[in-house]
């Protein structure tokens, strides 16, 4: 859907208009109208921080018309009849209508819940027996008097661990005696959050059903969440499986940048420019992204919330990633119920606790639609499928034939209906295959039937209601109109642009030729960098220097030779520079085989100038990335420009007066 939405940057999302109001054409591209009131919901849509001028109007207008351009071209080469485009929209529509196939009422209810939940972090044990979705009652009941049992010893006195690793079917419990550890809402299913976070301290819940079985939980603790974290790090990477001088090693360059923090006072950030292996971080002296409980591996994250203030810092710390230190930098409430609003309801939408939305749903329906039942339809089927024929799939809706009377109907009010009759239903029964594990032979067959009828039922109601969303809801239908330009869109400017500029190599080099002088390199130097400590460890490196050309020195050989008693002594960097890369290089004497030595802190730096390369074109090889991009450009350009002069466009400069 990404790719969709960020073509479609004119996308609709909130739009009504009254069918009474005139609604005049604003524009005429290729024959076809766009009518004032789909522009101006768009234009206000994208436009709505700033207040509309005659130039923004102008501007919007300019890039609406390069859409429908590219659009209609689609349209007259039938994309918009290709299977894939078919298939794409489908699909696209179907994960649309979700939103729109839920009661809001409950759903906003469930958001907030979900939020005043994660004010709090629980830690549970639990004990689980497994039973099958759609267990028979026999299996049902025995799982359940087997989870009161391992209550009732709990509760008696005996250590939940100890009966967890005796009752429970959860192969962790054997090792963690059923300890979940902290949690959050949104973390477990909706049912034993909700248990959770309704049992006291120290209490044990009641079995609690899940589509895993029935649970019996211990709430060991709760307390507020942590909240979010802004922290750095240094890291020294180091597998746990090294042994030996490797390992101390790695320890040692830890501990020793750990004392230049607590004895020497340095700089956090400055440590971590030059010592961390986590290069992505180091360029920001070490900052991380800031997190939250769960999104860390747990010895990191309990160090970095166990700061106990800002630019405090912790001592060396191991995870599976290798050492690290970590500095607090900023430590964050919750946020606002309206910042994580969107977050929580699209976990909302995917989690078990949706289902109480689409009940409320279904009622609405109902009530919206004249639902009709005949529940007394349903029941002859109590007689009609045995319980040996629907075990073994014998039913056969031929022996039911004159049983055709409606089951249940709904009929919307401008004349929209579906019914349901007792013939869909033998045959639908004649095809399924019953699903228990077991094959057990004491299958409760009312309440099976009765689970298979609601279940038709609410399948039935909720695509009555979806069939009819492009009809009964303007938004959703306008929604659909600019996913469908959208993809239209996509495939079209693929072929005439973005794979076109991938693929045709000779265009690209032609256009890198003509314009090639747009990409210089500025003088720049290849150069050698070598940290040194201090000024003896520097008067070490001078002399290796002196006869590294001779001796053939490699830049691992002489780490090797300088950093014996420290990891610390001496780091080396090399590459090409431009003014402003690196400041240190900028001090340098720029000319061929010159030697700078800079002193920095309590550092020594000194720098080899290899070469001195002048400014001259960049190669095709090193801007690919760059040139592609432009060159789709150019392409995208030369494609307008020729789509204008295929279809005409007609603006009605008096309608655009009324766009506001």
């Amino acid at each position: 859907m990404k790719r969709i939405v960020s073509i479609l940057l004119l996308a609709v999302v909130t739009f009504t208009v009254n069918a009474q109001e005139k609604d005049p054409t604003l524009l005429i591209i290729g024959g076809k109208d766009v009518k004032l009131s789909e522009f101006n919901a768009i234009f206000n849509k994208n436009n709505s921080n700033n207040k509309a001028t005659d130039e923004s109007i102008q501007e919007y207008l300019d890039l609406y018309v390069k859409f429908k351009l590219k659009v209609r071209e689609a349209e007259e080469l039938g994309y918009d009849t290709l299977p894939k485009f078919i298939s794409e929209l489908k699909g696209y529509r179907k994960q649309l209508a979700q939103p729109y196939l839920t009661d809001k009422e409950v759903t906003e209810s469930l958001i907030k819940e979900a939020y005043d939940r994660m004010k709090e972090d629980i830690r549970a044990s639990h004990i689980l027996i497994t039973l099958e979705e759609g267990a028979i009652p026999s299996d049902t009941l025995a799982a359940y008097n087997k989870a009161l049992q391992a209550r009732k010893k709990i509760l008696s006195g005996q250590d939940f661990a100890e009966v967890a690793k005796a009752f429970s079917n959860d192969p962790s419990a054997q090792k963690n005696g059923g300890d979940l550890g902290y949690f959050s809402a949104l973390h477990m299913v909706y049912p034993f959050e909700t248990a959770a976070y309704t049992t006291k301290v120290g209490d044990v819940s009641m079995p609690i059903k899940t589509r895993f079985g029935y649970h019996i939980i211990k709430v060991v603790d709760r307390r507020p969440a942590r909240g979010t974290i802004k922290a750095a790090h240094i890291m020294v990477k180091a597998d746990r499986k090294l042994t030996g001088d490797a390992a101390a090693e790695k320890k040692q360059k830890i501990d020793e940048i750990y004392e230049k923090l607590t004895k020497d006072e340095q700089d956090f950030a400055t440590l971590a420019k030059q010592f961390s292996d986590d290069k992505g971080s180091a360029r920001r002296g070490g900052e991380l992204k800031e997190f939250n409980a769960g999104k860390m591996v747990a010895e990191f994250e309990d160090a970095a919330f166990g700061l106990a203030k800002d630019d405090d810092f912790s001592k060396p710390i191991q995870t599976d990633f290798g050492w690290h230190i970590i500095k607090r930098l900023e430590l964050k409430e919750l946020d606002s119920y309206e910042n994580l609003y969107n977050v929580i309801k699209a976990k909302v939408s995917r989690d078990s606790r949706s289902n109480k939305s689409k009940e409320a749903l279904l009622k609405k329906i109902k009530e919206d639609n004249g639902f009709v039942e005949n529940l007394r339809e349903r029941n002859d089927f109590y007689k009609l499928l045995t319980k040996e024929d629907y075990i073994k799939g014998d039913f056969k809706a031929s022996a039911t034939s004159k049983y055709n009377k409606l089951m249940f109907g709904l009929y919307a009010k401008d004349g929209d209906k579906v019914e349901y009759t007792q013939t869909e239903f033998a045959s639908y029964l004649e095809n399924i295959k019953y699903k228990s594990g077991k094959r057990s032979k004491d299958v409760n067959m009312k309440a099976e039937i009765n689970r298979l009828y609601n279940q038709i039922l609410e399948n039935k109601a909720i695509e009555f209601k979806n069939s009819r969303l492009s009809k009964t809801n303007e938004e959703f239908r306008l929604l659909m109109n600019e996913y469908r330009d959208g993809i239209l869109l996509f495939d079209l400017t693929d072929e005439k642009v973005w794979s076109k500029a991938v693929k045709d190599t000779s265009g690209l080099e032609s256009f890198y030729q003509e314009n090639k002088t747009k990409y210089m390199w500025k003088e720049r130097v290849e150069a050698t960098i070598y940290v040194c400590n201090d000024e003896s460890i520097a008067k070490t490196v001078s002399k290796i220097l002196k006869k590294k050309a001779k001796k053939g020195y490699s830049n691992e050989d002489i780490l090797k030779m300088v950093n014996t008693d420290s990891q610390l002594s001496l780091k080396i960097e090399e590459g090409k520079y431009s003014k402003g890369d690196n400041e240190d290089v900028d001090k340098a004497i720029w000319k061929k085989e010159a030697t700078s030595t800079l002193k920095k802190d309590k550092s020594v730096i000194i720098i080899e100038i290899k070469n001195v390369l002048v400014a001259e074109p960049k190669q095709l090889k090193e801007i690919k990335g760059l040139i592609t991009s432009d060159y789709q450009n150019h392409l995208e350009q030369e494609w307008v420009k020729e789509l204008k002069g295929k279809y005409e466009v007609v603006v009605d400069t008096k309608v655009l007066k009324l766009v506001k």
